[in-house]
C-alpha cells in the first residue's frame, strides 16, 4: 500500500510559503514574480517525481504520467488572495505531488497513473476561473485578449507576456484520460475543528454573487456645510450596510454567508464629505432558489435607498 511521507509533505508545504511570504501567510498574486517563482519550483517537483510537466499558454501547469490507462488527476492553485492563508490552493497541488510520489515507490501501484494539475488564477485576479476554464476549452481567445486585473490595471496579455507564458499553446483536456478528479483544501470555516472531525467530503459547490453599489451624493466641506444640507455618500453606504444585516437574516437559508469586502469613500479626506462611496457585497449559498432570493432582498434594498435619498444608490 502507498505510504505518505508526511515529513516530506510538511517540508514542501513550508518551503512553498516561502514564495511570497508576508507574516503568517503569502502574497502571491496571479502572473506575479513569486507566483511565477513558485510555479518553476512545482515544476522541477514533479519531474523529480517521475511526471513530465510543463506550464501552458495561461499559465497552467500540467504533469503526465507514463502509466498505462485512465489516470487520477490531482490538483488545485498555487497563486493567493491578497495577504491570504499558506494552505489555500497549496495544499491541494502539494497532496497531489505527494501521492503521486507515494504510488511511484510503491511497486504494487507504480503502474496505476497519478497525474497533478495547477489550475492558474482560481482566485480571479482577471477572471473567472481562467486556468480550469481554459482546461475544459471553455476560455475563448477574445475573453483572453479583454481580459484586466482590476486591483492593478494590468491587462491579461500582458501578465503572460511578463510571465514569459505568452504565445505559448494551451493544454485542452484529453477525453478519456481521467478516472476521475480530486482536489483536497484546506477547511476555511471551522466545521470540521468544531466537530472534532479530521476530513469531511464536499458534497455541493457554493455560488458566489458579486455586486458593486454605487452611491451618488454631493462632495462638499466637511468642517462648514449645515448637516441638513448634507448628501454625504459614506452614510448612506454605512446605512445600507445596515439595512443589510437586518434584512439578510430574514431571507438567507442555514449556510448562506454575505460580505461587504470592500468601501471606497471618494475622495477620502478627512475634512471631505465624500461626494461618492462604492461598496464590493458578495453572498454564497449552494442553492440556486437562495441565491435569487437574497438578490431580490438586495435589489428591494438598494432601491429604496435610492428612493429615500438624499443620496442616489445603483446596483451592478
Amino acid at each position: 500500500m502507498p505510504q505518505i511521507d508526511g515529513q516530506r509533505l510538511l517540508a514542501d508545504l513550508r518551503r512553498l510559503a516561502e514564495f511570497g511570504r508576508y507574516r503568517t501567510g503569502v502574497h502571491r498574486p496571479t502572473y506575479s514574480p513569486q507566483d511565477v517563482e513558485a510555479r518553476r519550483w512545482f515544476v522541477e517537483r514533479l519531474r523529480e517525481a517521475g511526471l513530465t510537466a510543463e506550464t501552458d499558454g495561461i499559465g497552467n501547469i500540467m504533469s503526465t504520467s507514463p502509466a498505462k490507462g485512465p489516470k487520477l488527476l490531482i490538483g488545485s492553485h498555487l497563486e493567493s488572495q491578497p495577504y491570504a492563508g499558506w494552505l489555500d490552493g497549496a495544499m491541494g497541488v502539494v497532496y497531489g505531488l505527494e501521492v503521486a510520489r507515494a504510488f511511484r515507490d510503491d511497486p504494487a501501484c507504480r503502474d496505476l497513473g497519478i497525474e497533478v494539475a495547477v489550475f492558474a488564477d482560481e482566485e480571479g485576479h482577471f477572471g473567472s476561473f481562467l486556468g480550469s476554464r481554459s482546461f475544459i476549452g471553455e476560455l475563448p481567445e477574445h475573453e483572453v485578449a479583454q481580459a484586466v486585473n482590476d486591483a492593478t490595471g494590468q491587462t491579461l496579455p500582458d501578465a503572460l507576456a511578463g510571465a514569459g507564458y505568452a504565445g505559448r499553446p494551451r493544454y485542452i483536456l484529453e477525453p478519456g484520460r481521467h478516472a476521475g478528479f480530486i482536489e483536497a483544501h484546506i477547511e476555511q470555516g471551522d466545521t470540521l475543528e468544531s466537530t472534532g472531525k479530521r476530513i469531511g467530503v464536499v458534497t455541493s459547490i457554493v455560488g458566489i454573487w458579486t455586486y458593486a453599489i454605487t452611491f451618488e451624493g454631493q462632495q462638499n466641506h466637511a468642517g462648514t456645510t449645515r448637516m441638513a444640507a448634507r448628501r454625504d455618500a459614506g452614510v448612506a453606504l454605512t446605512e445600507l450596510c445596515h439595512a443589510i444585516a437586518r434584512r439578510f437574516p430574514e431571507v438567507a437559508g442555514p449556510l448562506s454567508v454575505w460580505t461587504t469586502g470592500r468601501i471606497l469613500l471618494e475622495p477620502g479626506a478627512a475634512s471631505i464629505i465624500p461626494g461618492r462611496a462604492e461598496m464590493t457585497f458578495q453572498f454564497r449559498d449552494a442553492d440556486p432558489e437562495r441565491l435569487r432570493v437574497l438578490e431580490q432582498a438586495l435589489e428591494d434594498l438598494v432601491a429604496r435607498s435610492d428612493a429615500a435619498g438624499p443620496c442616489r444608490a445603483s446596483l451592478r
